[in-house]
């Protein structure tokens, strides 16, 4: 006899008290380790091996500082903003986490699905402002000063900031759409922290992020196609921007740009042969190769000395300033107007942060604070946000690299920030010629890893389908609605899936695997034999309120038998024998004699006089669970028929003590509880 042990009761309350003064207290020990955990830094910097770790860090970090640059140009496309915001966001991302991150590993910095949410939010902002979304106006000329943004747009939106009207242009009020946006998703990220509300990331499962990641693709794929062909179309906004997208360029594919189209095609075989070559050659090949770098130069010497802009009207990139601006507070009344974008903007950078950051840790063997990671990237937006900069979030494609080119700390990380800050002083005025279809060929080839994943739906289809529907279905509400509204049906619908699971689960009837005491179900294995007199009815999933009567339609089911259905045929026989009695006729209504009764009253089809309910698969019980089962034992029991548990979890027996199932005093539980299906059987036979 198994004897439960007796828990002390927690008094939650002082628990709680102490905790809190615990928390409340400050002495010198714990105020140093609240700094050192913050700033991870300081632990594991004083530590650093010089001769073992910096060679692999110097080379990882130049590598991915080579990569950022046009990367960085590139996605300014995609966030609807100036390069050089691109390359601010990438320079402070990369400092702030060498300071508070815990993964090694880990490249912080633009990435391509998070450049598209905010240049969504942008797009839609400038235009409910009145501004002109057309970005192929001619560039600034003259010294590239962001002051002389009125030129590229005629529209000026005045702004009341502090009680003081302030004339902004389309790319004063775009980056500060972007600022606020960035500022309110880094403080949800810190308030997500301080409140350790890391477990919302569980419910964004890999096949809700592949989706999204895949729809978003097709997003910006559709997005980046008009500067490929040199096509002038409005940039689509709301709902269903694909499809629009995808209308005006069809409807203006005359326009399209020669030069555009050709510059487009050899970039576009560049990118991927080499790309091709380098995933092929890649054990071989010491770092990968500088491949967007190359394209970039070629393309703005070739650009610049042929006059493609002059001479073809060629879409170019324009002035890019040098240096910093002066740090600006984000508007705090725009705040308000992106309040509800930041949610999505914010989860899905922590996401995607985290789940690299994991994935480093356990390939290296060592452990990252997902709570200090939400601290880590919510810095990472809060403190850029003043300097002109945009959200922030962990790249897959660079964190690969960084890995495969010897990286072995954070400072790999501080030496890319160096390689942007050399291009922010002194070599951004020579991108002034790169044509935009230049940058939209970076960023589709670098979309190839995501827009792979259509060929791997046969083998997730293999595996399950329920996940590859929740892909499927992500996937198309992510490209066809929009990207927010895509997660958000992602994450619904893949909940709904697990309910749906849950609702209809598998039920079975056991046999005895002969000569053993286990048992399994009848439809799944040959050679079992059935228990003579005993049904075992096993039932996978929770018992709640939403899955009773699934539960009561599949025991009465495989048992062949309704109990009030047959309670209810007895009466009436029973009834109709009364009349028959009275009348004075000795035979029954089925023209029996009265000597036949009790085999009427006892039907052929039940052939079991127990039944076992093996509770292995059953993990919690609600008070419509317990009420259940409490109605099958009363109903069998009017037949005559034993029910047994077998199998149930602390939990469960809990639940069912609590519900009053074994009675007031739990007289009765040893012989309706029994902690294998084999005992319950056995005891079942010794009844007999």
């Amino acid at each position: 006899v198994m004897e439960r042990k007796t828990h002390v009761k927690i008094n939650r309350k002082e628990v709680m008290l102490a905790k809190l003064r615990k928390s409340c207290s400050c002495t010198p020990k714990k105020l140093k380790n609240f700094v050192m955990d913050f700033l991870p830094v300081l632990r594991w910097l004083p530590k650093y091996q010089c001769k073992e770790y910096i060679w692999g860090d110097v080379m990882s970090g130049l590598v991915i500082g080579i990569i950022l640059v046009p990367q960085a140009i590139a996605y300014s496309l995609l966030a609807g903003l100036k390069p050089i915001y691109s390359l601010y966001t990438s320079f402070f991302a990369n400092i702030i986490y060498f300071l508070m991150g815990t993964s090694r590993h880990v490249s912080v910095g633009i990435f391509s699905l998070i450049s598209l949410m905010v240049g969504q939010v942008v797009d839609r902002e400038l235009l409910l402002a009145g501004f002109d979304l057309n970005d192929d106006a001619p560039p600034v000329l003259g010294d590239g000063s962001l002051q002389n943004d009125s030129l590229s747009n005629t529209t000026a939106f005045n702004l009341t900031l502090a009680g003081m009207n302030a004339e902004c242009g389309k790319e004063c009020y775009a980056i500060g759409i972007a600022t606020a946006l960035t500022f309110v998703a880094g403080v949800y990220q810190v308030l997500m922290g301080i409140f350790r509300l890391g477990f919302v990331s569980m419910y964004l499962s890999e096949s809700v992020l592949d989706g999204f990641a895949t729809g978003a693709s097709l997003t910006i794929l559709t997005a980046q196609v008009k500067y490929l062909i040199g096509i002038k179309i409005p940039r689509s906004q709301g709902h269903g921007m694909l499809v629009i997208t995808w209308i005006n360029i069809f409807r203006n594919i005359s326009q399209a740009n020669l030069c555009d189209v050709i510059t487009s095609a050899i970039c576009i075989v560049v990118l991927v042969t080499a790309k091709e070559l380098g995933d092929r050659y890649k054990h071989k090949l010491k770092f990968p190769l500088p491949t967007e770098l190359v394209v970039i130069v070629v393309a703005t010497l070739v650009s610049h000395y042929g006059k493609l802009n002059e001479v073809y009207a060629s879409s170019v990139s324009g002035a890019i300033p040098t240096g910093f601006i002066a740090p600006k507070v984000p508007h705090f009344n725009l705040m308000f107007r992106v309040a509800v974008d930041a949610l999505p903007l914010a989860i899905v950078s922590f996401v995607f942060t985290v789940s690299l950051s994991e994935m480093c840790a356990k390939k290296y063997a060592y452990t990252i604070r997902a709570n200090q990671e939400m601290f880590a990237v919510g810095f990472c937006n809060i403190i850029p946000s003043f300097f002109h900069s945009f959200a922030t979030s962990a790249a897959l494609a660079k964190t690969l690299v960084k890995t495969s080119t010897g990286c072995q700390t954070q400072v790999s990380g501080v030496i890319s920030a160096m390689v942007v800050l050399l291009v922010l002083l002194f070599l951004a005025p020579l991108f002034y010629s790169l044509q935009k279809c230049v940058l939209a060929c970076i960023i589709i080839v670098s979309l190839r890893g995501a827009l792979r994943k259509f060929r791997d739906v046969p083998a997730r289809y293999h595996v399950n389908k329920v996940d590859t529907l929740v892909w499927v279905v992500t996937m198309a509400a992510s490209a066809l609605i929009s990207t927010e509204i895509g997660l958000l049906v992602g994450i619904v619908f893949s909940m709904l899936c697990i309910v749906v699971q849950t609702q209809r689960p598998r039920a079975a009837l056991l046999g005895q695997i002969q000569g053993t005491g286990f048992y399994e179900d009848s439809l799944e294995y040959e050679n079992l034999s059935s228990v003579p007199k005993v049904k075992i009815f096993r039932f996978e999933a929770p018992l709640y309120y939403a899955n009773r009567n699934y539960f009561l339609k599949s025991l009465y089911r495989l048992t062949n038998l309704d109990p009030n259905l047959e309670a209810a045929r007895r009466k009436k026989y029973e009834k109709k024998e009364k009349q028959h009695l009275k009348k004075g006729d000795h035979t029954t209504a089925n023209g029996l004699g009265t000597g036949e009764n009790t085999l009427q009253l006892v039907p052929k089809q039940i052939d079991f006089q127990t039944l076992v309910v093996d509770c292995s698969s059953i993990s919690f019980l609600d008070t419509t669970g317990v009420n259940t089962l409490k109605e099958i034992l009363k109903d069998y029991k009017d037949l005559n028929i034993s029910v047994l548990l077998a199998c149930c979890n602390p939990a469960v027996i809990d639940s069912l003590k609590r519900g009053g199932y074994f009675g007031k005093d739990f007289g009765n539980m040893q012989e309706m509880l029994f902690y294998s299906i084999h005992n319950a059987v056995q005891f079942a036979k010794d009844q007999k």
